[in-house]
């Protein structure tokens, strides 16, 4: 099993979420975060002051897939999430060792789907 987190635009998020759906991925964990990556912020005026936004809205999406599924799932959020603009987000994979669900103590695989 793998865990995959993307950090995307929000204005993505429903692009990437339908294209999730579409691939019947059911279990999906959706945090509003904030960073900054190569974008560095942006400069904004409030008040005739000029000042410098460092961090910058972002989306991180979670989820576990098992490994036969992985490369497709990573495909379908990088197409998803593209933009082709700096700032598009990164998407970072983790191995799991295990995972159980809580209700029926399944755990494995079977947890996850």
């Amino acid at each position: 099993m793998i865990k995959i987190e993307a950090i995307i635009r929000p204005n993505k998020l429903d692009d990437v979420k339908a294209a999730l759906d579409d691939l019947g991925l059911t279990g999906l964990t959706v945090s509003h975060v904030m960073g900054c990556g190569k974008q560095r912020g942006r400069t904004q005026h409030y008040r005739g002051q000029e000042y410098v936004v460092n961090l910058l809205d972002k989306v991180k999406i979670e989820t576990v897939v098992a490994d036969e599924l992985f490369s497709k799932v990573m495909d379908t959020i990088a197409d998803a999430a593209a933009t082709g603009d700096i700032g598009d987000g990164k998407i970072f994979a983790y191995r799991i060792d295990n995972a159980m669900r809580i209700r029926t103590r399944e755990s494995g695989e079977s947890a996850i789907r």
